[in-house]
């Protein structure tokens, strides 16, 4: 008899459970920042361009189309943590930027990614290797 189909031999389900759990694992952290695990991953991208970053870039670099993203950012500027503002030069684009207090929660947030991976389980060799996998995968079913 052919077991392909047990769930637990998919990986999709594996990669499904691990995303639950980290997520699980990342709540309690970002509430101590007001921030949930998708506004902390946008804020990752805009510490990361001090100057600003347009809204279809931001989308691409988080791989969030707009009807799930200006929400995200609509609660950002509520919070007071960023600011749209639309380009002079071409109206049609929005740009991004963080505001003081979105500056000033990168410092707050810096011990996250030590603490995730404290929880991890891994070395440091194994976590890039793993990382390294993952792109690969990314990349091959990304083509």
């Amino acid at each position: 008899m052919n077991d392909n189909l047990l769930l637990e031999k998919q990986l999709c389900f594996r990669i499904y459970s691990l995303n639950k759990l980290m997520c699980r694992l990342y709540a309690p952290i970002l509430k101590e920042l007001a921030l949930t695990y998708p506004q902390y991953l946008a804020m990752l991208v805009l510490w990361q361009h001090k100057k600003g970053i347009s809204v279809k870039e931001l989308g691409h670099q988080l791989d969030l189309d707009s009807g799930t993203l200006s929400p995200l950012l609509k609660r950002l500027e509520t919070q007071g943590l960023v600011s749209r503002v639309r380009q002079s030069q071409d109206e049609r684009v929005v740009m991004i930027k963080l505001t003081q207090k979105g500056v000033s929660l990168r410092q707050a947030a810096e011990h996250i990614p030590k603490k995730m991976f404290s929880v991890s389980g891994l070395t440091p060799e194994k976590l890039q290797g793993l990382t390294l996998e993952l792109d690969q995968l990314i990349a091959h079913l990304s083509d």
